[in-house]
């Protein structure tokens, strides 16, 4: 992994950006091996100034010589980098290797979690600009490796959020783990008080330590 460059975005449902889920995750990151930063990316915007944001820090990324880029985002964040990863229109520079979720936001078509869909996308979104932000709707076959983690009682951003995804993941062939947890509230970052989502960041780390970055063996591009 040590050729591998994690990009860490915060979540905070596009209001603000939570900063248990930032610098301490990329020190967690770190200690795998991996080189990391945190990317506070705009909140109080619409979209697509996030997903710029994103692609400006994965182009970033590159031209600082980073051989492989990845994005791990949490709740909005984990929107946010579904959206860098997946919608369409990346250039070859903005193109990412890898991508964990947690507790992700992942479709502005549900009704739930309607806090984050309307700081993106403002009060009355059409129904075609729900669609095209949301992360099932963008899987395709040339997507990269997807580890996603969510807690089956998540009372802020259900669990049918990583459900839609993964469906999506295994329709199109994407190589992805998806990991659901009995219980655990939403927000716990790296979970470090322990419970059953404890145990998230040693499966992540097992996860991306089976993927063959080194040759681009892990990347489905």
């Amino acid at each position: 992994m040590r050729d591998l460059h994690m990009i860490v975005l915060p979540g905070g449902g596009y209001r603000n950006l939570a900063d248990h889920e930032a610098e301490p995750v990329a020190e967690w990151l770190g200690s795998l091996g991996c080189s990391a930063e945190v990317v506070r990316y705009p909140v109080q915007t619409r979209h697509p100034a996030p997903l710029d944001a994103v692609r400006a820090a994965v182009r970033s990324a590159r031209e600082r010589g980073a051989a492989r880029v990845g994005l791990l985002g949490f709740s909005a964040g984990g929107h946010a980098a579904g959206l860098g990863a997946l919608a369409p229109g990346a250039t070859a520079e903005e193109r990412v290797d890898v991508l964990v979720l947690c507790y992700p936001v992942t479709s502005m078509r549900l009704d739930t979690h309607a806090g984050s869909r309307a700081m993106l996308l403002g009060p009355a979104p059409s129904d075609e600009l729900r669609a095209s932000t949301s992360l099932e709707t963008l899987v395709s076959s040339d997507a990269p490796p997807v580890f996603v983690w969510h807690t089956a009682d998540d009372a802020t951003v259900p669990v049918e959020h990583s459900y839609l995804l993964g469906s999506a993941l295994a329709r199109h062939g994407v190589p992805h783990a998806l990991h659901v947890y009995p219980s655990g509230r939403h927000g716990l970052g790296l979970a470090r008080e322990g419970g059953d989502a404890g145990v998230w960041t040693r499966d992540c780390a097992e996860w991306l330590a089976s993927l063959d970055l080194r040759d681009g063996g892990g990347s489905a591009r």
